[in-house]
C-alpha cells in the first residue's frame, strides 16, 4: 500500500505546530515559577536557571533563524545567556518574542534558504555549511531539549523551596 507524501507547506505547518507545543510547554514551566525560582539553580554542576534557559532559547532562535537564515543583524553573546537573570515577566517577554519570530523566519528558510551563512553567534563547528532543513530541525531539537531542562530545573528548585 502506497503512503501519500507531503508538501513543503504541510511539513512547515507540522513544524510550526510542534514548535508551538514546545513553546506552550516552556510557558507552563514559567507558570510554576516566581521571581526567585525563575533565577534559582539546582545544586548540580552545569545546570542553568529557568531564566537563563529562556534567554538561551531566545538566543538560539535569534541566531539560527534570525541572523543565519533571515540575514538580520541580531547581536548575540551566547555565554552571557547562561548568566542572565530577571523576572518571570521578562522571561515571558523573551519567550513571546522568540515564538513570534519563528513562523516568518521558518518560511524564509523554506522559500529562500540561508541568507547569511557567515553570521556569528554559535559555537557549532561547520555552521556556515548548514542547510535550511538542518537549521529548522536543529532549532526544534534545541527547543525540545531545553524544554526538558526547564521542567527538571523547575521541579528541583521548586522542591527545594
Amino acid at each position: 500500500m502506497a503512503v501519500a507524501g507531503f508538501s513543503d507547506e504541510s511539513l512547515l505547518a507540522a513544524y510550526e505546530l510542534i514548535i508551538d507545543e514546545t513553546f506552550d510547554c516552556i510557558a507552563s514551566v514559567l507558570d510554576r515559577c516566581d521571581d526567585t525560582t525563575v533565577n534559582a539553580t539546582p545544586d548540580v554542576p552545569g545546570v542553568n536557571s529557568v531564566f537563563a534557559l529562556v534567554t538561551h532559547i531566545d538566543g538560539v532562535v535569534g541566531y539560527w533563524l534570525g541572523s543565519f537564515v533571515a540575514g538580520e543583524t541580531i547581536p548575540r553573546e551566547r555565554d552571557a545567556e547562561f548568566r542572565a537573570t530577571g523576572t518571570v515577566a521578562q522571561a515571558r517577554e523573551l519567550l513571546a518574542r522568540a515564538r513570534s519570530r519563528v513562523p516568518g523566519w521558518a518560511a524564509i528558510a523554506r522559500t529562500e534558504g540561508i541568507r547569511n551563512p557567515n553570521a556569528t553567534g554559535t559555537t557549532r563547528p561547520g555552521a556556515a555549511s548548514s542547510s535550511p532543513e538542518f537549521v529548522l530541525l536543529h532549532v526544534l531539537r534545541e527547543l525540545a531539549q531545553h524544554a526538558g531542562h526547564l521542567q527538571i530545573c523547575a521541579d528541583v528548585v521548586g522542591a527545594a523551596n
